[in-house]
Order: C-alpha cells, then structure tokens, then sequence
C-alpha cells in the first residue's frame, strides 16, 4: 500500500532526500514496506539529553525531519533522557561533560519538551513522548547482561574516545557505558527507525546490536547534517554564542539570521526551509529567510514588525519606536556613566566600563567613551541610551 500516493521505495527517497545517510542500505524502505503490509505506522525514535533548556535552530533540523515521518502518518517517540543527562553523551566531546543536577535536568526537560512542540505535532496519535528514567534505572542483573552486549575495545573505536586518549584526557566509564543506555532506549520503545546528527552515527548504529542482542528486528538509521552555527565555523551552540533560539524574541530571530555569513545560506534553506535560495542576492535571501523563520515561530504579523524593527535600528539609524524608560537620580547634579548603565540594563560595572571601552555605548547618535566618567544630569534627561546593537533605554530624571 503506497503512503500519500507515493511506493515505499519512493517514500524511503523522499525523506533521505536531505540526510547524510540512510543505513543500512535499503533498510528504510523494507521498514516502510513491513509496515505498510502490516497497517501500522513505524515507531521513529529521537532522543534528547535535556542538558540545556533552551532548543535552537540546529535541532530543529532533526526536528523537522520528525515532523515528515509524522505528516506521512507515522508515530514519533520522543524519548527525554532524563537517566542519561546524568552521565553525559560524549559524542562530539573533548572533555568531560559537567554533572547535571536533578532539579536542573527535570528543569530542562520540561522546557525542552514544550519547545519541540514548535516543530512536532503533539497529538497523541503522532507524538509519543517517555522518559528513559522509566526503564535504565535497572536491576544489576539486566545492566550486566546490557554490559556484555559490546566489547571495550568496540565502545573506544569511537572517534571522540580515541582523539582524548592520544592527549591523555579522561575518559569516565559512564562515559562509555553511554551508548550501551542510548542503545537500550530503543529497546524499551521497540524503535523502528532512530534519527540523530551525524555525531551519533556511532550511537545510533550500536543501538542496533542492542536490539539484536534482545531479540528485536534492528532499527532503520537517518543521520541528519549538523547545522552551522552564525559563526560560520562552530556547530550551533548555545554555549558558544553562536545560535538563533526558537523561543528567541522576532527581533533577535530576524537580526541573527542577518548575521549569517553569505557562504552559509545554501545550507540554511536547506536544513531548516527544505528548498534552494531565491535567485536573489545574499541580502535579500537573508532576509526572505529571515521572514520565515519568525512567522514559523510566531507569526508573519510579528516578522513584519521585526524587519521594521531592524531597518529603524540599522538602516534609518533611530531608535527602536517602543523604547523602555529607565528613571535617575542625580543628587550632586551629575550622574556616573559606569553606575548609571549597571543600573538600567542589569549588568555589573566592570561589564559596564568594558562596553564604554569597546564604544559600545550611544547617548542618542553621540558614542560614549571612558574618558566621560561623569555626565551631567541635563544631558541624559529624556535621552535615549543605547548598549550594543538592541539594548535601549530612554531615560527620565526622578
């Protein structure tokens, strides 16, 4: 039976269209063909370690590539690694990941999970969510035949351990009992298909000999490219600044998209619109692009207002229309600028100093320098001050 009008052969094309790979070839289109036989939809697994609580445009990647399985009838299990967010994936890793506390990872999970629902369907029919904490926190018995599933010497073939081992970095034995956890995870929701980045090949391919070794047919693998962060350079992250949130305001959904650099943009409409660019400059493909991604994620109302908003501040030079006012007091009928910056915008005053230094700081269109301590109530009164490219504030003497 042909899903959507299209063969099992033509359906398994259609969604590897963007991947980087498909393994084991042809496994995709049997797993279709199976099911399509059978009448049900496949079980297509992705699991997230709640590590942070924040989702960004690179996850949406393999998101959306859920959100395909789900439009063609299929059921997504989504599976909230709370169990092994205490151990940390060291897929990608130079070092090891910091401890996780448990009111931090239940914090993230919850954020993480209501975040996704910007991209997946959350019916109940289409969308299964779980917690491996339901089933890792095993008796001994289970976890030492899960144990014996692989070798040592298999689990420290991994890229990421074998680059660490060559600088003499540590390695913790959670660390490599990791991918056995992951691998158990689609036993426990019987996984027809599991995606990931193409960081998790490894995982992703153990987890089927976890599935052998239990008795159950081994899952179909889609690995999905990883996107770029604005950088340019660097995976998105938010650890490395260099990322564009989904719960990030229209403003600095439009304004970071803009800062994408011109040899990113094939990749970008790629992975996250799922066609080429327009046949327009960089400029312009920036910015039809970042229309998009804010009416995806709000609506096409608010990525008006954020291309308003981002012309007034860029390219008219104003300030922002609905700028927040910020109330002084000047005893001495003077104000300290360092002082006076920590105060409105919540930063301390070595930050403050160090943005006057960099000439980050604008009274109206005068830039501020450290060589003005000291100003003069009159002059601040009802002027609007700026820090870096979007903080404003209009200040009111009190």
């Amino acid at each position: 039976m042909a899903i959507h009008g299209r063969s099992p052969a033509e359906t398994a094309a259609w969604l590897a269209r963007n991947a980087v790979e498909s393994l084991p070839a042809g496994e995709l289109e049997r797993k279709l063909e199976a099911a399509s036989a059978a009448g049900r939809p496949l079980r297509v697994k992705l699991g997230i370690d709640p590590t942070a609580p924040d989702i960004h445009l690179g996850h949406t990647v393999v998101l959306n590539k859920l959100r395909e399985f789900q439009d063609l009838g299929h059921l997504v299990v989504l599976i909230i690694g709370d169990f092994t967010a205490r151990v940390g994936d060291p897929s990608g890793r130079s070092s090891t990941r910091p401890v996780l506390t448990a009111d931090e990872i239940e914090a993230n999970a919850r954020t993480f999970q209501e975040q996704a629902f910007t991209v997946l369907a959350r019916e109940p029919q289409r969308l299964e969510v779980r917690r491996n904490g339901e089933w890792l926190d095993m008796p001994m018995e289970r976890f030492l035949a899960l144990a014996g599933t692989a070798t040592v010497a298999q689990l420290l073939e991994r890229d990421d351990f074998a680059r660490r081992m060559e600088k003499g970095q540590p390695i913790s034995l959670l660390e490599v009992l990791y991918p056995l956890m992951q691998g158990y995870d689609s036993v426990a929701v019987a996984a027809d298909v599991e995606l990931g980045g193409t960081d998790q090949k490894f995982n992703l391919l153990l987890a089927r000999d976890v599935q052998r070794s239990h008795g159950q047919p081994e899952q179909a693998i889609l690995t999905m490219p990883i996107l770029v962060g604005t950088d340019g350079h660097e995976k998105m992250s938010k650890s490395l600044g260099n990322h564009i949130g989904v719960t990030d305001s229209p403003e600095d959904i439009y304004g970071k998209t803009l800062s994408v650099p011109d040899e990113c943009l094939a990749d970008y409409y790629s992975l996250l619109v799922g066609q080429e660019p327009p046949k327009v400059g960089p400029r312009d493909a920036k910015r039809a692009l970042a229309r998009t991604l804010v009416a995806r994620f709000y609506d096409a109302s608010a990525a008006q207002a954020a291309e308003r908003h981002f012309d007034r501040l860029f390219v008219e030079r104003k300030a922002p229309e609905d700028v927040p006012e910020a109330s002084f007091e000047a005893a001495e009928g003077e104000v300290h600028l360092p002082g006076l910056i920590a105060d409105v915008f919540g930063m301390s005053r070595s930050e403050a100093r160090r943005v006057l230094e960099q000439g980050g700081v604008r009274l109206g269109d005068e830039i501020l320098s450290t060589a003005e301590q000291d100003l003069a109530a009159e002059r601040l009164d009802g002027q609007v001050l700026r820090v870096g490219k979007r903080r404003f504030a209009r200040l009111k003497r009190i």
